[in-house]
């Protein structure tokens, strides 16, 4: 009796990996790969001290303390980054404080592309190596991140902000904390 114990086991160890993967797989098809969560929510906005694009000066994590901030990761050679230009200028003039975080670009195509499209920033830093971004979790552009009046990350959007559902959720988020 002892002997057919693992030849049963043998015979059923294909269907129990079957049914294993059956389930992750299942699991997984249920998850949106858009929303990737960020380890950085609900934590101080990561150190840096960057140069900025348009004038002298530096910008730094202690410059986003005081007031709601979205922090805005771009780059001209970013297609994604042109589609939600509109939005990003259309949140400025309606007095929402965005700085622009130019990531992995040369300085004069960023410099021509805010003088092409408009500059919705009150400051550009520039994160020429993306260093930087690499500590904010930043996988590319654009991304947005919502930073409290503590310096606190409270939201963050992966890709465009022109994306309806993403814009509301980022809305949403932000008018809680101005409550």
């Amino acid at each position: 009796m002892e002997n057919n114990q693992p030849s049963m086991m043998k015979r059923f160890m294909p269907l129990i990996v079957f049914v294993a993967l059956t389930v992750l797989l299942g699991i997984g098809l249920t998850l949106n790969p858009r929303e990737v969560p960020s380890p950085l929510i609900g934590k101080p906005a990561p150190e840096f001290d960057l140069p900025l694009l348009l004038s002298e000066g530096r910008f730094t994590n202690k410059d986003l303390i005081g007031q709601v901030t979205l922090v805005n990761v771009w780059a001209s050679w970013c297609f994604a980054c042109r589609q939600e230009h509109e939005t990003v200028k259309y949140l400025s003039r309606n007095g929402v404080r965005i700085i622009g975080l130019n990531y992995k670009d040369e300085p004069d195509d960023a410099k021509n592309w805010l003088a092409t499209l408009g500059n919705p920033y009150q400051a550009v830093a520039v994160d020429y190596s993306g260093r930087i971004s690499i500590d904010w979790g930043v996988y590319g552009a654009p991304e947005t991140f919502l930073i409290d009046k503590q310096g606190i990350i409270r939201h963050k959007v992966i890709g465009p902000l022109s994306d309806k559902e993403k814009y509301d959720e980022l809305m949403s988020v932000m008018n809680s904390l101005e409550k």
